[in-house]
């Protein structure tokens, strides 16, 4: 068995991933772990979801795909994680599958009203969240990379939310005590957020943002890549 399955939604763009890698290799970072532990799934190419029970863990990654696109390995793996999260095993959706996560139990995802989070941003912990197992190592306020267009709009009916801005009402979210979904990218580093302020700087520019104040307002997330490694110690307890 595999220590953890990444559920791939996608890849970042290719000037990043020529350069640094692709999200499954970041999450594989910050994890701790070797290549050799993770089975990547790849199914926005087509590969087949492992069985549920066959599973120790899994993160499923962002996408620069949008959830309500409702394309068939969404719904796919939309059908698939009800049997995940039967089975009780740890799950992690970051961004896209924060978003996917939310959608499969009866949330709802769409477009952001505000338009595109992107950049290092102050997020808050709710009182649930600062009694969560997983995201209660952090502090009541930290720094994350975020960049994202869509939001979960309404959360599942027995979701906790666990974090939040003044931008995102749902920056977390926990169903039943072993699944989260965290619109922030805990496997980013500075380098990759700036990379991709820079990707998008011709879409921001044209939408009145600010380039040179997001690029300056970048900074180290510490706190926010160390939730990868503190749920692959809940892996290992469970």
């Amino acid at each position: 068995m595999f220590a953890l399955t990444i559920i791939k939604t996608g890849s970042t763009f290719p000037g990043i991933r020529q350069k640094s890698g692709d999200f499954e290799d970041w999450i594989i970072a910050g994890c701790g772990l070797s290549a050799e532990m993770v089975d990547v799934v790849d199914v926005a190419a087509g590969a087949v979801l492992p069985a549920a029970e066959s599973l120790a863990a899994v993160i499923i990654t962002g996408s620069p795909a949008m959830v309500t696109d409702q394309a068939g390995w969404m719904q796919a793996v939309a059908a698939w994680l009800p049997q995940v999260l039967a089975q009780r095993i740890p799950l992690l959706g970051i961004c896209f599958g924060h978003q996917l996560l939310a959608q499969a139990m009866a949330g709802q995802v769409a477009y952001h009203p505000q338009g595109r989070e992107i950049g290092t941003v102050a997020v808050q912990l709710t009182a649930a969240g600062r009694a969560d197992r997983l995201l209660g190592c952090l502090p009541t306020t930290f720094l994350a990379h975020v960049t994202h267009a869509q939001t979960v709009s309404a959360l599942p009916a027995e979701a906790v939310c666990l974090a939040a801005n003044a931008f995102e009402a749902t920056h977390a979210f926990r169903l039943g005590a072993n699944a989260w979904g965290v619109q922030f990218h805990p496997e980013f580093s500075a380098a990759i957020m700036r990379a991709y302020i820079d990707e998008q700087a011709g879409a921001l520019t044209a939408n009145a943002v600010d380039v040179t104040a997001l690029q300056a307002a970048v900074a180290d997330t510490e706190a926010a890549n160390a939730l990868l490694a503190r749920f692959m110690a809940i892996v290992r307890d469970s």
